[in-house]
């Protein structure tokens, strides 16, 4: 793990997610993990945490999570938020940090634009995967996951 020297926190930087729309209930999160424990990214990405992202933006590590390749995982799906006892919008927030990333120089204004259509395209895919299956609930169902990919694109 890193060491972070106090001088490379920026205290503000919660307060600047916070302003945001979509960032207002960051400060709220008290960390007790509801969210991580219904992610479904975290369970294929252990990289991938929730309570940590939340954790490192109150602390104000600004760079390092901005430079993240962490921020561009979520799949914007909002379980977290329906778990939140402090009705943290931790979907909501993860945009807020990816425009933050883009406005900051961190990647391409076009990087939003391309992980927007993986998302988009990784929802479509589970939704015909699972139209699939309830097709042939009655049925032993074994799916192709390269050739639907194939059908769908």
């Amino acid at each position: 793990m890193e060491e972070i020297s106090i001088n490379q926190l920026d205290p503000g930087f919660k307060f600047q997610v916070a302003k945001r729309l979509g960032g207002e209930s960051i400060k709220a999160c008290f960390a007790c993990g509801a969210c991580t424990g219904v992610c479904p990214v975290k369970g294929v990405n252990d990289d991938f945490d929730p309570r940590k992202i939340i954790h490192m933006v109150l602390l104000g590590m600004k760079d390092q999570i901005l430079s993240s390749d962490v921020i561009w995982y979520c799949i914007q799906c909002r379980n977290c938020s329906f778990v939140c006892p402090q009705n943290v919008k931790f979907s909501e927030v993860m945009g807020v940090l990816r425009d933050m990333a883009i406005e900051a120089n961190y990647v391409h204004p076009s990087f939003k634009e391309i992980v927007e259509k993986v998302d988009r395209f990784s929802l479509e895919l589970r939704g015909e995967m699972l139209s699939e299956v309830l097709n042939k609930k009655a049925e032993a169902v074994e799916i192709n996951l390269k050739e639907l990919a194939k059908s769908s694109i």
